[in-house]
C-alpha cells in the first residue's frame, strides 16, 4: 500500500485507501475521488457544509476581503468586519447575549469557555468553583481541555489529559445523576456544557433534562453552556437550539455551519451575566488565537448568514427532516438496522448483528466503508451510522442515498460484517 506524506487523523494508517479516500474536489452535494468515483455526501463535510460545496456568494464573499485585508489580528485591537460579525451574530439566537470572543475551532472554543468559567468565579469570589459538567457520551474536540470534556471514550488515558476537575452525568436517567452531582459537589461547579443534541450519536437531550438544569442553575449560580458546534445554524432548528429553551443558556459555541465550513471559525455568545462581571471588575480574560476572527472568516460569516436567510434555511431544515423521516422509514425495513436517534437533519440509525448486539466500533465502520463503495458518505458513530445531509438535499439525492446505503447494508452481510 502507498505510504502517504499526509499522517491521516482518526484511522490506523495501513487501512487507508488512498485512491477511494483522497478527494480532489467538491461541489453542491458530491464529493470526487482520485479512483474516479463520484460520491454523494450524507454528511456535509464533518456537518458543516449546510449549504453545500461551493457556495459561490460565500466563496466570493471571501476573496473579496482577501483583497481588502489579507489579515488583521483581534490581539488588542479590532477590525471593522470582527465588529460586523458579532453584530451579525448576536441579532441570531432568540435569548439575548452581549458579546461575542472568536475560536478557531470548537474545541479550541470549549477551551476558552472552561477558561471563562473558572475566571468568572475567581472574580466572583469563589475560586474553588473550576468543576465543569460535561454528559456521559459528549464529544467536544480532541484539544486537551475538550478532549477531558468530551464522555466519549477518546483515549483521554493514554494521552494523560487531566479531568480531576470534570464530572460527567447522563442526560437519560430522569436527571438522577444530575440531582446526586449538585447533592454532592453543586457548589463547586463552573459550568455545565451540553450538546442539546449529541455530537456522537445523535442522542437528544430531553426538555425535561435542560428543564432539571435550569433549576439547578437558579439554585446553585453554575454557567450554563450549550454547545452547538453541531446543532446550531439549521443543522436540527432555526439558528440554535437552545432558541427553544425557556431560558437563555449563558454562552452558547457554535462552529461548523457558521461559515459553511469554508474557515477555520468558532465563536462564544456570551450573555450579560458574565460581561457584565469582566466589565465591573476591570478584568481581561486571557485568550486569543492567532487566526481567530480574521477578515477573510468574519466575511465567511456574514455570507453564511446572508445566504441562509435568502434560501429561507428554516424552510430547507424542515424539508430535509421530513426527507430523512421517509429515507429512515425505508431502511428501518432491513434486517440489520434498528431504531433511529436524532433530530431535524442530525439523524443516527443504529445497526445490529444477528444477534441482536449492538453493532461493535469496527463492524460500524466496515459498513460505514461499503456505503462508500457504494457511492455515498456517511459518518459512523457509537453502534450506529449518521445521517447528515445538507440542507440543499433533494428528492433524487434521497433516492440516490437509498439505495447506496442499501446496496452497503447488503454487501455486509454478504460479507458476514453483522454476523
Amino acid at each position: 500500500m502507498t505510504k502517504l506524506p499526509l499522517w491521516v487523523p482518526l484511522v490506523a494508517q495501513q487501512e487507508f485507501s488512498p485512491r477511494s479516500y483522497t478527494a480532489v474536489s467538491a461541489h453542491g452535494v458530491r464529493v470526487t475521488y482520485e479512483d474516479g468515483l463520484d460520491r454523494l455526501d450524507a454528511k456535509s463535510g464533518l456537518w458543516n457544509a449546510n449549504l453545500g460545496y461551493g457556495n459561490q456568494r460565500i466563496a466570493e464573499a471571501i476573496a473579496a476581503e482577501l483583497k481588502t485585508a489579507s489579515y488583521l489580528p483581534l490581539f488588542r485591537t479590532a477590525h471593522r468586519k470582527a465588529i460586523e460579525a458579532s453584530n451579525a451574530l448576536l441579532s441570531l439566537p432568540a435569548h439575548p447575549f452581549k458579546r461575542i470572543v472568536f475560536s478557531t475551532s470548537g474545541g479550541a472554543a470549549n477551551d476558552a469557555v472552561m477558561k471563562l468559567a473558572r475566571q468568572y468565579f475567581a472574580l466572583d469570589g469563589q475560586p474553588e468553583r473550576k468543576l465543569i459538567v460535561g454528559l456521559s457520551g459528549s464529544y467536544h474536540g480532541l484539544t486537551y481541555g475538550s478532549q477531558a470534556l468530551s464522555g466519549d471514550e477518546l483515549g483521554q488515558a493514554v494521552y494523560a489529559v487531566d479531568r480531576r476537575a470534570i464530572r460527567h452525568i447522563r442526560f437519560d436517567d430522569d436527571a438522577k445523576e444530575l440531582a446526586q452531582l449538585m447533592a454532592r459537589e453543586g457548589h463547586r461547579v463552573a459550568a455545565v456544557i451540553i450538546e442539546p443534541v449529541l455530537g456522537s450519536g445523535a442522542d437528544v437531550v430531553p426538555k425535561e433534562f435542560v428543564a432539571a438544569l435550569t433549576k439547578y442553575r437558579e439554585e446553585h449560580g453554575f454557567l450554563l453552556v450549550a454547545d452547538e458546534v453541531a446543532t446550531g445554524f439549521g443543522r436540527v432548528k432555526s439558528w440554535f437550539v437552545s432558541d427553544e429553551w425557556p431560558q437563555a443558556p449563558d454562552v452558547i459555541v457554535t462552529s461548523k455551519g457558521l461559515t459553511n465550513g469554508t474557515s477555520a471559525c468558532a465563536a462564544l455568545l456570551i450573555g450579560e451575566r458574565i460581561t457584565e462581571k469582566f466589565d465591573s471588575s476591570e478584568s481581561i480574560f486571557i485568550h486569543g488565537e492567532t487566526q481567530a476572527g480574521s477578515p477573510a472568516t468574519c466575511a465567511a460569516i456574514l455570507s453564511t448568514i446572508d445566504e441562509m436567510k435568502r434560501l429561507d434555511h428554516e424552510h430547507l431544515t424542515s424539508q430535509v427532516s421530513a426527507g430523512l423521516d421517509q429515507l429512515i422509514e425505508e431502511l428501518q425495513d432491513m434486517q440489520s438496522v434498528g431504531n433511529a436517534t436524532g433530530r431535524g437533519c442530525m439523524r443516527g440509525l443504529k445497526l445490529h448483528t444477528r444477534n441482536g448486539l449492538a453493532a461493535s466500533p469496527n463492524q460500524v465502520m466496515a459498513v460505514v466503508r461499503r456505503i462508500h463503495q457504494a457511492g455515498a458518505i456517511v459518518q459512523p458513530g457509537p453502534g450506529r451510522i449518521q445521517l447528515l445531509p445538507a440542507l440543499v438535499y433533494t428528492q433524487e439525492n434521497y433516492e440516490e442515498l437509498l439505495t447506496a446505503i442499501k446496496t452497503g447494508l447488503k454487501q455486509a452481510a454478504r460479507d458476514g460484517v453483522l454476523a
